[in-house]
């Protein structure tokens, strides 16, 4: 794996990439389930083979291994970052936004002991997997895969639950799962929306804030950065 680059809050430690990781379907299964915390008893339901499963486990959250990072690169620079980061008698999983310009992080949730979330919206998600980043953007280009990689961070009460089970059900299949447990893997990924907050904006900032206590986007994502810089930022998460 290559080294990765630096950034904020993590110069301490040795990053390597981890987004070659992600043409295996064992480790979407990890991601997906075991990350948000839920038992993956037998992953040959999901047509994953266990010896293949066990290994990635072991890789993913091993203490003694190097932290992993992988990457989602969107609009007008910024970049989506997801971290394993573990420990002695804890694994951590951080969900985070960095910009070159900002000298700190955003942060969109963490899975752990300590965890956070949601950190962001459907129309977040949709958009940050279809914006490819600027030209040369590092990190992951194909877009089922930008898109699940960040689908842990969801929970929004107004998600289109028809076009968010089809979505889901396609980016599956697209990284590799069998086409007859897609359906029914994407609905349990999902759950039931009304049981999720939901996102508005305030007069304080262009960027949505979380209704949910456990979210750290209860304040505007990157707090602290310039107005200039949180109106690009507010661009880029929107599309528009």
């Amino acid at each position: 794996m290559t080294v990765a680059p630096h950034i904020p809050g993590f110069e301490d430690e040795e990053l390597l990439l981890g987004e070659d990781l992600t043409d295996e379907p064992a480790f979407w299964l990890a991601h997906l389930l075991l990350v948000p915390g839920h038992d993956v008893e037998e992953p040959e339901a999901y047509g994953v083979a266990r010896e293949a499963y066990d290994a990635m486990v072991e890789r993913l959250f091993d203490a003694e291994a190097p932290t992993l990072l992988l990457r989602v690169p969107f609009r007008q620079g910024h970049t989506a970052c997801v971290v394993y980061q573990n420990f002695e008698d804890e694994s951590d999983t951080d969900f985070l936004v960095h910009h070159p310009d900002w000298g700190r992080l955003g942060f969109l949730g963490q899975f752990g002991p300590h965890g956070s979330g949601p950190g962001l919206s459907w129309p977040e998600l949709v958009n940050l997997a279809r914006s490819e980043g600027d030209p040369g953007a590092d990190g992951l280009r194909d877009q089922a895969q930008r898109f699940l990689l960040l689908l842990p961070a969801l929970g929004d009460a107004d998600t289109p639950l028809e076009e968010a089970r089809r979505t889901v059900a396609e980016a599956l299949a697209a990284v590799g799962f069998r086409p007859d447990v897609v359906v029914e893997f994407a609905a349990q990924l999902l759950g039931e929306p009304e049981r999720k907050p939901r996102w508005f904006l305030t007069p304080d900032s262009p960027i949505p804030v979380c209704s949910s206590h456990y979210s750290p986007r209860q304040i505007p994502l990157a707090l602290g950065i310039t107005e200039e810089q949180a109106r690009t930022l507010a661009e880029a998460l929107s599309g528009h």
